[in-house]
């Protein structure tokens, strides 16, 4: 072994040891006839003391060459620093190493930035070499949490006797929501495998085979426009059950993340999760991924402003709209600045603009002062408990804008006033999700989960006639405004099935020649059965308090899928192409 230690390892414990240490150099201190190294591991940092007036000539030329992130080997005699020189940052804080031997086990050229820095650089360039970033000790730390924490995932697992199983990355090309990755084949001219968009159809068929707990740390690819909490290629944490209902997965799923969480971080997570339905989200949120680390929730203000005395609000009211806004109790930290701004989003949504009123200590100031009734200012001070220094912002239109526009400037203000506790994990169950949604631009009815989702037992009987007011047995897990889970009890009745093909608008041959393989499954005795899955990265990307996944991904691509690093995705050879049978016809992009 070229080390007896690691460079987070020692302590007092350890002082008058001989030890030999083996890692980078993280940064060098010359003073002259002593020179520091701090020498660096996935462990730790250790100091190491060079006396030159000690050292043979030979060993001092050869301290002389090392420069930052040199990858040497020193062997040396651990001793205790005095306490001025403590560093209690520092798990080795209390120690440091005299060096006597050393040997310079490979050098390193100019880097292209600071590896403490690196966070401050351009993401392309770390990308690209992500090798030097992921010696960064905080990204470092991110993804060996990520392997702590899935391995106190598979330890629950084990414990409720789930089976983990493989399912196949090479499949067939199946409509689930987003666009497939696909994959040419050769032994097979003409015809295409598709990369796994989630495991769904396997799993349920799993379940037909009768395992009745399967999980899988899946890897899943979509090819779609990304973002921050988005990779082409991404890890999902997956479940399957059978012979259960809601509140069996729900149970499963809220013991695994209390489990692995207290095992990895030490925090608790109290249980059972607070749960709330789909609509009840969205009136109150604006959004079905609820942020419930602060209050500032929608209110309601169309029945206290029916008789406003403005012409604006009451026309609003007469065309059949709503009227919901805001209460911010620290208005006056609200500028007009602010609210201008707060305006133009509006206006970027389609709206005419907001209203406001600042509530003073003996008057108010708003855009319809004027136009107000005294009483109506009365009944808001009354009926909501307004006190003096509260903003009152309020919008007016269709009931599913209004809400989702409120629901973003609620974030927006949260965030500016800092009413959100980035310390705290709040965690929140969101149920009832509608079981289909109009597509207005391709003019068609489409899954709000997936097609495979169960409607509710006693709205089977209205699919036919009212398929938007049928709501579903799906359920989403939302972590600080974030959803990193979601799933649902599954068809598994043939005839139920096709009825949900049919009235997505698929022809028999059409569902036959997708699905046809899991629709024969469902005749041979399919179980009651449902699932979940969790974003991994998603996950551990809230609970390292980082702003994007990338931060927990060893080697993530960019936001236009490509891998700067290996330079992927690329051209290939010509005979590459012919072997399977493709022809390009157009020049790809340098």
């Amino acid at each position: 072994m070229l080390r007896t230690h690691t460079c987070g390892e020692l302590t007092v414990g350890n002082v008058g040891e001989e030890v030999k240490l083996a890692g980078w150099v993280s940064s060098i201190r010359d003073h002259g006839n002593i020179i520091f190294f701090d020498l660096r591991d996935r462990y730790g940092i250790t100091q190491v003391v060079c006396n030159l007036n000690a050292l043979d000539e030979n060993l001092v030329d050869v301290i002389k060459k090392v420069r930052q992130e040199f990858v040497i080997q020193i062997s040396g005699k651990v001793v205790e620093r005095s306490p001025e020189t403590v560093n209690p940052k520092l798990s080795t804080g209390s120690i440091e190493v005299v060096l006597k031997e050393l040997d310079i086990l490979n050098s390193c050229q100019a880097l292209p930035f600071e590896i403490q820095e690196s966070k401050k650089i351009n993401e392309n360039i770390r990308l690209k070499y992500r090798y030097l970033d992921l010696r960064r000790q905080q990204l470092k730390d991110n993804i060996v949490f990520r392997s702590i924490f899935t391995g106190r995932m598979r330890e629950f697992f084990s414990s409720e006797n789930f089976v983990e199983i493989e399912t196949p990355i090479l499949t067939r090309s199946t409509p689930e929501g987003a666009r497939d990755f696909l994959v040419p084949s050769r032994l097979n001219p003409g015809n295409f495998y598709a990369l796994p968009q989630s495991p769904q159809l396997f799993k349920q068929i799993l379940m037909i085979s009768g395992f009745d707990r399967y999980y899988q740390i899946a890897r899943c690819f979509r090819d779609e426009d990304l973002r921050s909490d988005r990779q082409p290629e991404f890890t999902q944490v997956d479940i399957e059950m059978s012979f259960i209902e809601e509140d069996d997965i729900i149970d499963v799923s809220e013991r695994l993340i209390k489990y692995s969480i207290e095992k990895s971080m030490g925090l608790e997570v109290k249980l059972p999760f607070p749960r709330i339905t789909y609509t009840e989200a969205i009136n109150r949120f604006g959004t079905d991924k609820p942020d419930i680390r602060f209050g500032m929730e929608i209110l309601d203000f169309t029945e206290v402003l029916q008789n406003s005395g403005s012409s604006t609000l009451e026309e609003i009211l007469r065309s059949g709209g709503t009227i919901k806004g805001l209460i911010i109790e620290q208005g006056e930290k609200v500028s007009i600045k602010d609210v201008d701004a707060l305006n133009e989003f509006v206006k970027q949504k389609g709206g005419k603009g907001i209203g406001w009123i600042r509530f003073r200590e003996k008057e108010i100031v708003s855009p319809l002062k004027k136009s107000l009734k005294e009483s109506v200012v009365e009944n808001l001070k009354t009926i909501f408990d307004i006190k003096p220094g509260t903003l009152l912002i309020f919008l007016g239109g269709q009931e599913k804008w209004v809400c989702e526009t409120l629901g973003e400037i609620r974030l927006d203000v949260g965030k500016r006033l800092k009413l959100i506790d980035e310390s705290v994990l709040r965690f929140l169950w969101v149920l009832d999700f509608p079981l289909f949604e109009y597509n207005e631009e391709e003019r068609r009815l489409e899954c709000v989960h997936h097609p495979f989702t169960s409607p509710k037992v006693q709205d089977i009987d209205i699919l036919d006639k009212e398929p938007l007011k049928a709501k579903s047995r799906a359920y989403d897990l939302v972590l600080n405004g974030t959803e990193i889970g979601g799933g649902s009890i599954r068809i598994h009745q043939r005839q139920l099935q096709e009825k949900i093909f049919s009235i997505l608008n698929m022809k028999p041959d059409q569902y036959n020649q997708k699905f046809g393989f899991l629709l024969e499954a469902l005749s041979y005795g399919a179980p009651p059965h449902g699932g979940l899955a969790f974003g991994l990265d998603r996950l551990i990307m809230i609970l390292r308090n980082e702003d994007s996944i990338r931060e927990t991904i060893a080697f993530p691509k960019t936001q236009k899928g490509v891998c700067p690093l290996s330079d992927a995705p690329g051209t290939v050879d010509e005979r590459q192409l012919k072997d399977l049978y493709i022809r390009i016809d157009f020049k790809p992009k340098e």
